[in-house]
């Protein structure tokens, strides 16, 4: 029987899924690319052909992630009836709720990332997501200028600016993913949420606000995600 010959991007795309799961289940840093090859079915070549190496899958798989969690807000993204200023808080808190479900299933990702000596993997990760979620931001903001609400020069410019104030937490969330499950918990999510707060205060004069404008963080939410990081993984 001859061997079923699938498109390029449907065999990508099951490499994806294989990804997920493994990176998942076991955590990115023990799964090699040889499981990622048995788990798809492929072979070493086919799996050279889609991607030079396994950070170039998370890569990869953080986009499709992204894109994902973009498409659930496509009604707040879309709606004709939200002005900027409403439309900018409902993403948000949609967003953040979607990280808290998120979080422990991601769990094996964040134990990667945040270990010492990865920063160089984090910033090539949060490159790969801010590719897909700031030409969204940008749209809303752009709204904002054009009903006189937001005042910044550039739409573009400012969303990429507010989007790389979260790497500025890659302090405090390390030193959450640390202290998840421990005694030291609360003192690591009041730090983070202190960290939160204030990067909501700059996103505000970004965007020319009073400060409070936007709604950035909520009470509990970072507490919320050190909870979801001391669940064990399904």
């Amino acid at each position: 029987m001859a061997r079923q010959i699938k498109p390029a991007e449907q065999r990508r795309g099951e490499l994806l899924d294989s990804a997920q799961a493994l990176f998942f289940e076991r955590g990115y840093d023990k799964t090699t690319v040889n499981d990622l090859i048995q788990h798809a079915g492929l072979s070493k070549g086919g799996f050279y052909h889609h991607f030079s190496s396994k950070e170039e899958v998370l890569e990869a798989l953080v986009e499709r992630l992204a894109s994902a969690s973009m498409a659930e807000l496509k009604d707040v993204l879309e709606g004709p009836d939200l002005d900027a200023l409403t439309r900018l808080n409902t993403f948000l808190s949609r967003a953040r709720q979607m990280k808290v479900e998120q979080v422990p299933q991601m769990r094996g990702l964040f134990e990667t990332l945040f270990q010492p000596g990865n920063q160089v993997l984090y910033h090539r990760i949060n490159a790969a997501s801010m590719a897909v979620v700031s030409p969204l931001l940008a749209r809303i903001i752009e709204q904002g200028r054009q009903e006189d609400r937001f005042d910044v020069p550039d739409a573009h410019m400012a969303a990429e600016t507010i989007l790389h104030l979260g790497a500025a937490t890659y302090r405090s969330v390390a030193k959450a993913m640390n202290a998840a499950g421990t005694d030291e918990a609360d003192s690591a999510a009041d730090e983070l949420e202190q960290v939160l707060r204030f990067q909501g205060v700059v996103v505000d004069r970004i965007l020319g606000l009073a400060d409070g404008s936007v709604d950035y963080v909520e009470a509990g939410f970072a507490r919320a995600i050190i909870d979801g990081l001391a669940e064990p993984r399904n």
